[in-house]
């Protein structure tokens, strides 16, 4: 029985959604006027495992994100480059999808631009305006929060507090309140713009979402996802828009909020200098290293980002990737399978379910997999372990990865250079030979070339020499 705690309600909830057997979920995408950063990642790897174990038990999903291609951010940055704001926004949007590749996150249905949206925007706005929840000033259409009385019900205020996504915070001296925000804003000189009934101009940050859900699954869905800086004022905005225009509540059955990252202990900013993009993550460590460092954690709990966690991180793939090979070579043998590891592999499948059942707690499945792993290490180590019941491992670890995407991960293998082989080939030569100072010289002389050589009992194997990091 899955559980998901509830931002609306502050408790977990068991799940039953709108509709038997089908699940509408959202989750607020990036504005591509920049790069994508960690804490993007940390949203959407959350929400790609989401998705991924709600359809592998059985639930048929309909993922929708948006994308924000039209926005004041985008227009300043468009300006700053010289570049229309069009052209910026497809630019960053190939970015992201380049990280979303990369990151291996396949779940989502429905990719959908606010620019390919207008008509709906517009409908939503004249609605709101029909049912006198918003009201026309000097430079847009704004919409009236007093006039929506469950304002606030979401986040549990309707005030501002340090920790919200305030960056896009609409401020004219033709509100009525200081919270109301902006539905559409009238453009200014050079600015895109479309036209509608109530003027030309173009969408505010808001009601983009509400008329794209709207859109794909009407007033009412299952699952809203975000992080916990979109809570307020951006969700609550979204409850009052949609509620007030079908008068059907709740919007969103449930929300579902990932916790803060941290690097260093300070939240990331571009202020501080502490902004790490997807892509600069990439090229230091690797794809597979971030998706494991986020999945490790729960997905509510704040993340500190620092050099020993990814450390830990990357230490801790490299066991699960030196039991994968202990499994790999083992030889076929007519050793019945173990009634131990039958168990081992039944017990792991429990606690799992149990786990991820229980709003989704990865660290406890983290722990299940490394005590299987453990487990199976010191049955290896007394020859316990038969060809069979790696095979069973081998399978039950590939079905977990369905799921969360880190244990197997094709690495591109660089070709190990001719000279370098006719190296390690006169080596053997060498030790058959018991030329013992010969063959240290050849060794020394591999190791110089960054590759270290490893003596099987199906002959040496070079492999590329993997730098200790510091500690």
């Amino acid at each position: 029985m899955l559980k998901l705690y509830n931002t609306l309600t502050r408790k977990k909830e068991i799940f039953k959604p709108f509709k038997k057997g089908g699940i509408n979920m959202f989750v607020c995408g990036i504005t591509s006027y920049d790069f994508a950063h960690l804490g993007h990642a940390k949203t959407y790897l959350t929400f790609d495992l989401i998705a991924k174990y709600l359809k592998e038990s059985g639930f048929k999903v309909f993922y929708l994100q948006n994308i924000t291609d039209i926005d004041d951010k985008i227009i300043k940055r468009a300006q700053e480059n010289r570049i229309t704001p069009k052209k910026l926004a497809q630019n960053f949007e190939k970015e992201y999808f380049r990280d979303i590749k990369n990151l291996k996150i396949t779940s989502v249905t429905k990719y959908a631009r606010a620019t390919e949206y207008i008509k709906e925007i517009i409908s939503q706005v004249e609605r709101l305006l029909k049912r006198d929840f918003a009201y026309k000033s000097k430079d847009g259409i704004y919409y009236d929060i007093s006039k929506f009385k469950d304002y606030g019900k979401l986040a549990g205020r309707t005030v501002i507090q340090a920790e919200d996504g305030v960056s896009r915070i609409d401020d004219s001296i033709g509100k009525r309140n200081k919270g109301d925000f902006c539905l559409w804003k009238f453009s200014k000189k050079g600015e895109p713009r479309w036209k509608s009934p109530f003027g030309e101009g173009r969408p505010g940050w808001h009601i983009e979402d509400t008329a794209i859900t709207e859109k794909y699954f009407g007033p009412q869905y299952d699952i809203h996802g975000g992080g916990r800086d979109l809570i307020f004022p951006h969700h609550e905005a979204e409850i009052a828009q949609m509620e007030a225009i079908s008068g059907k509540k709740p919007l969103v059955k449930y929300w579902l909020h990932v916790g803060f990252l941290t690097v260093n202990g300070q939240k990331m900013s571009k202020s501080l200098g502490n902004f790490i993009t997807i892509k600069d993550f990439i090229q230091k460590y690797d794809a597979r290293l971030l998706r494991f460092f986020f999945v490790k954690n729960h997905y509510r709990s704040p993340i500190d980002y620092n050099e020993k966690a990814i450390l830990q991180a990357k230490n801790e793939l490299e066991k699960i990737d030196e039991f994968l090979e202990r499994l790999k070579n083992q030889k076929r043998n007519k050793t019945k399978k173990s009634k131990e590891i039958k168990n081992l592999i039944l017990e792991t499948k429990k606690e799992l379910r149990s786990a991820l059942n229980d709003d989704f707690n990865t660290p406890i499945t983290i722990a299940s997999i490394f005590n299987l792993i453990n487990q199976g290490n010191k049955l290896l180590d007394k020859s316990k372990l038969g060809y069979k019941d790696s095979k069973d491992i081998f399978g039950l670890l590939k079905e977990i990865d369905i799921i969360f995407g880190f244990i197997f991960w094709l690495k591109k293998t660089k070709k190990i250079p001719k000279a370098l082989l006719e190296l390690v080939k006169d080596r053997e030569i060498a030790r058959k030979n018991k030329n013992w100072q010969k063959a240290d010289e050849l060794r020394g002389k591999i190791e110089n070339k960054g590759y270290i050589v490893e003596d099987t009992a199906k002959g040496p194997k070079a492999k590329k020499f993997k730098k200790k990091e510091p500690g």
